[in-house]
C-alpha cells in the first residue's frame, strides 16, 4: 500500500490528521478520543447521538472502547511519515529536496549523504539526528553548541558555561550521561504510571459496563412498565365491556317488561275509551226509556270500578302505572368494585411478586421489654419485664423481635405504621444473628440490616455491620415500606409521604433466609405496627 493510502486509512475524519488515541463507535467507525469527544459534547439535547461519519444513531451517548491496534499502527507511521507534500529534513545545500542524514549544530545545516562525505569532521562540527530547528541547541550567552548538563542547576551549557562563575565547581556531565540517567528514571516513573493507566482504563471500562447494565436494567423495567399498563388497559376494557354489556342486559330486560305493559295498558285505555263512547251516547239519548232500559246490570259494574279508579287515581296523583323493576345499580357498583379490586390485586403481585400481607412477629424472639399485641401485629416498648418463657431464640440485650415468616428467595414488601414519639429500628436480619450482647442489634452486625429514627434529633439514619450512615431526611410521615428484592440484593426503605420517599437502599449478596425485623426502646410511646 502507498504512503498516501496508509495515511488516509490512518486519518481521522474529523481533525483530517493521523489518529491520536484512536476510539471506536458501535458502527465500526474510528475517531480520535478528543474529536469524537468534542462531537458528542455538542450534540448533547438533541435526543440522540450520531456518528460524524454515517450518521448512525444512538439514544444514549455510546462507549468508546480504545483501538488498540489502530493506535499502535498510527504511532509507529507517525514518527517516520512526513506530512503531504513534505520530504522530511532536506539538505540545506543540495538545489532538489533531497532527505539529510544528519544535521550539524556548529553550522546550523542539515547534510545529505553526499554533503556528510565532505563535511569538517572536527570536534567543534556536532552532528545530530536531521532537526529543522537549530533554536535552543547553542548557548544564548556563549553562542556555542550546548554539550553538558549542570547537574545542581538542571541546565544545559556549553564549555564556556562551565568555567562562568555560574557553573564554576558545579558537577557537570555529558548530554549524553545526563539524558541516560534521566531516562533510567523516567522508565521507573514509567512502570508506576503505565500500571495505573492500566487499572485507570479498567476502572473506565467497569463504569462503562455498568452504565451499560444499568441502560439494560431500564430497558427491561421500561418494557415491564409497559406491559404491565398494557395488560392493565386490556383488563379495563374487558371490565367495561363486561359492565355495558350488563347494563344493555338490564335495559332491555326493563324495557320488555314496560313493552308489555304498555301494551296492556292500551288495551285497557281501548276498552275504556269504548265503555265512554257508549256511557256518553246513553247521556245524550231524550227517550228516557231507552236509557233506562239499556243494560245497567252489565255496566254497573264499570261504572262503580270507574268510580274506585277515579279515587285511586286521585290519590295517586291521577295516574295508576303498574309497579316494575329499575337498573340493579348496586350490581353493577359491586361488579365494578370487584373487578377493580382484581385488577389492582393482580398489579400489585406484577409489581412486588409475593406479597407479605400475613406478616406476623414470632413472640418466640421478643425481648422481655416489648409488648406483643394479641394479633402479633404491633410491638411497643413496656417499662415492665413481660417474663416471657425462656427460648434460645429470644433477644436479650436489646428491645427487638423477628418476623415468623422468612424471605428465602424473591421480591416481597411490607408496610409498618411507627410511632410519632420514641425510638425505634426496622430492617431485616438473617436467623443466625447473634441474641445477646451488643453485636445483636439490628445492624450492629453482618447478619443485619437496619432504618432507625431516634428521639434527640428524630432524623433517619441507617446502620450495617456496626457502621452508622446518616440520611438528611426530616419524617415527614409515619408510615414505611420495606421492599425486598432478594436475589438481586436490594434492601429498600421508602417514606409512604406524599410523594413517596426514597430513604435509603442497602446492597449485598444475602446467603441466607431474611426475617423482618422491629426495635423499640427508651420511651414508653415507642411502637409500631404491620400495616401489611
Amino acid at each position: 500500500m502507498a504512503a498516501a493510502d496508509l495515511r488516509d486509512e490512518l486519518s481521522c475524519s474529523i481533525c483530517l490528521s493521523i489518529y491520536t488515541d484512536p476510539v471506536m463507535l458501535p458502527c465500526g467507525h474510528n475517531f480520535c478520543r478528543g474529536c469524537v469527544g468534542s462531537v458528542m459534547d455538542a450534540q448533547e439535547g438533541l435526543g440522540a447521538y450520531f456518528c460524524p461519519e454515517c450518521r448512525a444513531a444512538y439514544q444514549e451517548r455510546p462507549a468508546l472502547p480504545r483501538n488498540r491496534t489502530l493506535g499502535n499502527i498510527a504511532a509507529r507511521f507517525c514518527p517516520t511519515e512526513p506530512e503531504p507534500g513534505e520530504t522530511g529534513i532536506p539538505c540545506t545545500y543540495c538545489d532538489s529536496p533531497v532527505p539529510a542524514v544528519k544535521s550539524c549544530l556548529h553550522c546550523e545545516a542539515s547534510l545529505c549523504d553526499t554533503h556528510l562525505r565532505g563535511h569538517s569532521q572536527s570536534a567543534e562540527h556536532v552532528l545530530t539526528e536531521p532537526t529543522a530547528s537549530f533554536i535552543g541547541r547553542k548557548c544564548s550567552v556563549h553562542h556555542k553548541v550546548l554539550e553538558y548538563h549542570c547537574c545542581e542547576d538542571s541546565a544545559c551549557i556549553c564549555v564556556y558555561c562551565w568555567v562562568d562563575e555560574k557553573h564554576r565547581g558545579h558537577r557537570v556531565e555529558l548530554l549524553s550521561e545526563a539524558s541516560e540517567k534521566k531516562k533510567e528514571k523516567l522508565s521507573k516513573v514509567l512502570e508506576k504510571l503505565s500500571p495505573e493507566r492500566e487499572e485507570t482504563e479498567r476502572g473506565a471500562q467497569r463504569l462503562q459496563e455498568r452504565r451499560r447494565e444499568g441502560a439494560e436494567v431500564a430497558a427491561g423495567e421500561t418494557e415491564r412498565v409497559t406491559a404491565l399498563f398494557r395488560g392493565i388497559r386490556e383488563e379495563l376494557e374487558a371490565l367495561e365491556k363486561r359492565l355495558l354489556s350488563d347494563i344493555s342486559r338490564q335495559k332491555e330486560e326493563l324495557s320488555l317488561t314496560l313493552t308489555e305493559l304498555i301494551q296492556q295498558l292500551e288495551i285497557k285505555k281501548d276498552e275504556l275509551s269504548r265503555k265512554i263512547r257508549h256511557i256518553e251516547e246513553l247521556c245524550n239519548m231524550a227517550d228516557p226509556l231507552t236509557v233506562l232500559q239499556e243494560q245497567w246490570e252489565s255496566h254497573g259494574a264499570a261504572f262503580c270500578g270507574a268510580e274506585v279508579a277515579d279515587t285511586e287515581g286521585r290519590e295517586r296523583g291521577g295516574i295508576k302505572v303498574p309497579a316494575v323493576g329499575d337498573l340493579d345499580v348496586g350490581r353493577i357498583s359491586e361488579t365494578l368494585l370487584t373487578g377493580l379490586a382484581g385488577i389492582l390485586t393482580g398489579v400489585k403481585g406484577r409489581i412486588y411478586g409475593q406479597e407479605a400481607t400475613d406478616l406476623v412477629l414470632d413472640i418466640n424472639t421478643a425481648h422481655n421489654r416489648v409488648s406483643v399485641s394479641g394479633d402479633r401485629k404491633s410491638a411497643s416498648y413496656s417499662p415492665t419485664n413481660q417474663h416471657y418463657p425462656q427460648s434460645p431464640e429470644r433477644f436479650i440485650y436489646y428491645a427487638q423481635a423477628l418476623s415468623s415468616r422468612s424471605f428465602p428467595s424473591g421480591r416481597h414488601y411490607w408496610e409498618v405504621e411507627v410511632s410519632e414519639s420514641g425510638n425505634w429500628g426496622i430492617g431485616a436480619a438473617y436467623p443466625s444473628i447473634e441474641r445477646g450482647g451488643w453485636q445483636s442489634g439490628i445492624g450492629f452486625n453482618n447478619k443485619s440490616w437496619g432504618l432507625y429514627r431516634g428521639n434527640i434529633n428524630y432524623r433517619y439514619s441507617v446502620r450495617h455491620d456496626s457502621k452508622w450512615t446518616h440520611l438528611p431526611h426530616t419524617p415527614s410521615c409515619r408510615r414505611i415500606r420495606i421492599w425486598l428484592d432478594y436475589e438481586a440484593g436490594r434492601l429498600s426503605f421508602y417514606e409512604l409521604s406524599e410523594p413517596i420517599r426514597h430513604l435509603h437502599t442497602f446492597t449485598a449478596s444475602f446467603t441466607e433466609p431474611l426475617h423482618a425485623a422491629f426495635r423499640v426502646w427508651g420511651d414508653v410511646g415507642a411502637w409500631m405496627r404491620i400495616i401489611r
